[in-house]
């Protein structure tokens, strides 16, 4: 199982504008107040990613995914792209640290995913989910928001309302990228309807960057 796997980057971005999604995310109403340490491993990075998705969803056992779930490395997330050596060096110019991904649902009905991945700084957090809501409205050829009703500032939100057996959506989805100081948190739905799989990112994003440290 493949589908919902995030797209390759482009070196485009790089840092190169001002960015304004990893500063702004912790205005989510809810978000935790009180000081959570920050991540020093991958494993640790690993507690803070939801355990279960408001919807009820069965988690997707990791070693079920091709490739597994779970723990990220930039060389791990560089194997996606079909220029891993570029894709490397994108990365790392992110500064990029480590990633961790965690699917609920199954391979033909809904699917929620959430993808949390740490980095140096939170220029290359927003920078990151920036480019990634960029990569994936192309492939998905959906309609992208920036600032969308129903998340925090900063946030983007991708919608595409059909199934696309080429794109290996087998229903309506809804993805979110926001920054959230040095993390990019990344969620993807896809539901019986539109209006479904936004509900579902705006809860899943929502309880996620409650769980992060204060951006």
């Amino acid at each position: 199982m493949t589908r919902g796997r995030r797209a390759a980057l482009s070196a485009g971005l790089l840092l190169a504008g001002p960015l304004v999604a990893a500063c702004t995310a912790s205005e989510a109403e809810g978000v935790r107040s009180e000081a959570v340490p920050t991540p020093g491993s991958v494993e640790e990075l690993g507690d803070l990613v939801l355990a279960q998705v408001p919807s009820g969803l069965p988690r997707i056992p990791d070693a079920d995914l091709q490739p597994p779930a779970g723990a990220k490395t930039v060389d791990d997330v560089a194997t996606y792209a079909e220029d891993p050596e570029r894709e490397r060096a994108v990365l790392r110019d992110y500064g990029y640290r480590h990633g961790w991904e965690r699917f609920w649902g199954s391979t033909t009905g809904p699917l929620t995913s959430v993808f949390l991945d740490q980095f140096d700084d939170p220029a290359g957090a927003g920078a990151y989910a920036e480019d990634l809501a960029g990569n994936d409205a192309e492939v998905y050829e959906g309609v992208l928001r920036r600032d969308p009703p129903g998340l925090p500032a900063g946030c983007s939100l991708l919608t595409v309302p059909e199934a696309d057996p080429a794109t290996g959506l087998t229903g309506p989805a809804a993805f979110a990228w926001c920054g959230h100081g040095a993390f990019s948190v990344a969620v993807t739905a896809v539901a019986g309807t539109e209006e479904e799989a936004v509900a579902e990112v705006r809860e899943v994003v929502a309880a996620q960057l409650e769980e992060l440290p204060p951006a």
